[in-house]
C-alpha cells in the first residue's frame, strides 16, 4: 500500500492524506480546507490532486475546518463513499460545514462586487445535506468493518468534542499492517473533555505536530487568575472582550464562568456570549455528554446546565449584537472569530480597544498579521474598518488554553510505539517546529522520523 500526503505537509492546516490499498482501495484521512495566504496554496482548495469518484471510504478525525472543510467539495466533485466519523463530529460537521458554506457563499459575492472576473464559491449551502447523509458515527474504542480487509477504530483525542485519533487496520494477502493517525492532540488535565487516550500500537504513524518545539506555559491557578481579571476589569467599569473559537474555548469559558457563578465567587456583571456559531456549538456540546470527563460529569450531578447561568445571555441577532456596543458599565463579551480577523469578535474590538477600562484577553492562537496577532505583539494601534484605532485597553494573553499538546504531551501520548513503529510521519506544523520535535522522538528511542512534503508518496 502507499500513502500520499495532500495536505497539511509542513503546514498546520489543510489536512488530507490518502491511503490506497493494493487492490486499489482508496481511503483518505481527513478533507481538510487550507486557512491561510500563502500564495504558493492558492489553488489547494480549487482543484484535488485525486480523483474524489475514486476515493471509496472518508475518516474524519475531527469537526476543525482544516480538517473537514473540503468535504462538501469532494462529494460536490464525485465521492460517493461513506464519511466515518465519531457521532459528535458528525453533529458538528453538520453546523460548521453550513457555516463554512455561508461564508463561501459572502466571500464570492465580495469578490464579484469588486472585481470583474467570477468567482464561484467551493460550495454553498445546499451542497451540505448530501454531504450530512453520507456520515456513519461510529462510537469509541470499538473497532468498526470500513470494507473487506480493513478495520477502523477511533479513540478519543481530547482535542475538541469528538475529536478521535483514527487507526486502520488493513489485512491484504495475509498480512495485518496497522496504520496509526494521531489527528490533533488534545492536552491532559482540560476542562469538559476527557485526557487523549493512546493509539493501539502501529506500524505506520501519522503524526500531528502543531507545538512540537515547545512546552506550553503551566496554568498558574487559570481559575484564580481569570476571576483576578474579571474583578480587575468590572472595578474599573469596562468591558471584558474575550475573542474565542466558536467551538472548544468558548464552551471551555463559559463553563468556567458557570463555575465562579454556582460558588458564589462571579461578580455581578451580564455575560454574553455573542457568536451564532458558538450558539448552536454549545447545544451540541450539551446534546454529547459521553464526551464529558469525570469532573464535568460529577458538576452536572448539582448543575444540570453547565453552559448556562443567570447573568449569561446566548445572541443571535445583528441587533442584538449591535446593542452590546452601548451597554453602561461591565460586561463580559465572548465572541468568535479568535484572531478577530472576521465575525463579530473583530468590530467589538474595534469598539473597545480605544478604552483603558476596557480589557482584551487572548485565550487562544492568533496568527502574526491578523487583528488578534498584532494585539498580541503589542501593536499601538491598528486600522479597522477604514478607520484608525489607538490601542488604550489593557491586553491579557494566556496560552495555557492552548487545545493542542505540546513536546511532552506529544511524546507523552506516543510513548510505548516505539517497539512496533518503523516510521513516524509528521503532519499539521511548520518544518522549523517539525525539526526540533524529530529530534526529540529521535531521543525518545523511535527509529525514523520524517517530514513529507506536500505530494510525496511513502510506500508502506
Amino acid at each position: 500500500m502507499t500513502l500520499t500526503f495532500h495536505g497539511a505537509a509542513q503546514e498546520v492546516t489543510g489536512s488530507a492524506h490518502l491511503l490506497t490499498l493494493d487492490d486499489g482501495c482508496k481511503i483518505l484521512l481527513d478533507c481538510g480546507l487550507y486557512q491561510g495566504r500563502n500564495k504558493d496554496m492558492e489553488d489547494f482548495n480549487q482543484t484535488f490532486a485525486f480523483d474524489p469518484a475514486e476515493i471509496d471510504v472518508l475518516v474524519l478525525s475531527h469537526a476543525h475546518i482544516d480538517h473537514s472543510g473540503r468535504v462538501p467539495k469532494l462529494v460536490k466533485d464525485g465521492f460517493r463513499g461513506r464519511i466515518y466519523a465519531t457521532h459528535a463530529t458528525r453533529s458538528l460537521c453538520a453546523i460548521l460545514l453550513l457555516d463554512s458554506a455561508f461564508i463561501q457563499e459572502k466571500d464570492a459575492e465580495y469578490y464579484n462586487k469588486k472585481n470583474d472576473d467570477r468567482r464561484e464559491p467551493l460550495y454553498v449551502r445546499k451542497d451540505v445535506k448530501p454531504t450530512m447523509e453520507r456520515f456513519v458515527g461510529l462510537p469509541y474504542g470499538t473497532w468498526s468493518e470500513v470494507r473487506p480487509g480493513v478495520e477502523l477504530q477511533f479513540r478519543d483525542a481530547g482535542h475538541i468534542l469528538g475529536s478521535a485519533s483514527v487507526t486502520l487496520r488493513v489485512t491484504e494477502n495475509g498480512k495485518t499492517t496497522t496504520v496509526g493517525f494521531t489527528g490533533d492532540v488534545g492536552r491532559p488535565n482540560r476542562p469538559i473533555l476527557r485526557d487523549p487516550v493512546k493509539l493501539p500500537d502501529c506500524d505506520y504513524l501519522i503524526c500531528e505536530s502543531t507545538y512540537g518545539d515547545r512546552e506550553h506555559e503551566l496554568p498558574p491557578n487559570e481559575m484564580a487568575r481569570f476571576l483576578e481579571i474579571i474583578k480587575r476589569t468590572a472595578e474599573r467599569g469596562g468591558k471584558l472582550l474575550i475573542p474565542a473559537f466558536s467551538v472548544g474555548r468558548t464552551q471551555e469559558i463559559v463553563y468556567m464562568l458557570d463555575q465562579l457563578e454556582s460558588s458564589g465567587k462571579l461578580p455581578k456583571i451580564p455575560v454574553f456570549v455573542d457568536s451564532p456559531l458558538a450558539v448552536n456549538a454549545t447545544t451540541v456540546f450539551g446534546a454529547h455528554p459521553e464526551c464529558y470527563d469525570s469532573q464535568l460529569q460529577t458538576y452536572l450531578l448539582h448543575d444540570s446546565n453547565p453552559f448556562g447561568f443567570n447573568d449569561l445571555t446566548y445572541t443571535q441577532s445583528v441587533e442584538e449584537s449591535k446593542a452590546l456596543n452601548y451597554l453602561d458599565g461591565a460586561a463580559i463579551i465572548i465572541s468568535a472569530s479568535g484572531m478577530m480577523n472576521a465575525g463579530r469578535s473583530k468590530h467589538h474590538l474595534a469598539n473597545t480597544m480605544g478604552d483603558p477600562k476596557n480589557t482584551i484577553f487572548i485565550v487562544g492562537y492568533c496568527a502574526p498579521g491578523t487583528p488578534g496577532g498584532k494585539v498580541r505583539d503589542g501593536v499601538d494601534g491598528m486600522k479597522l474598518y477604514g478607520r484608525y484605532h489607538d490601542l488604550r485597553a489593557e491586553v491579557v494573553v494566556m496560552d495555557s488554553f492552548s487545545a493542542h499538546a505540546d513536546r511532552s504531551e506529544l511524546i507523552h501520548f506516543l510513548n510505548g510505539q516505539q517497539d512496533t513503529c518503523k516510521k513516524v510521519f509528521l503532519v499539521h506544523g511548520t518544518l522549523d517546529r517539525m525539526e526540533p520535535f524529530s529530534e526529540s522522538l529521535g531521543r525518545a528511542g523511535f527509529r525514523e522520523v520524517v517530514a513529507p512534503e506536500l505530494g510525496d508518496v511513502v510506500v508502506l
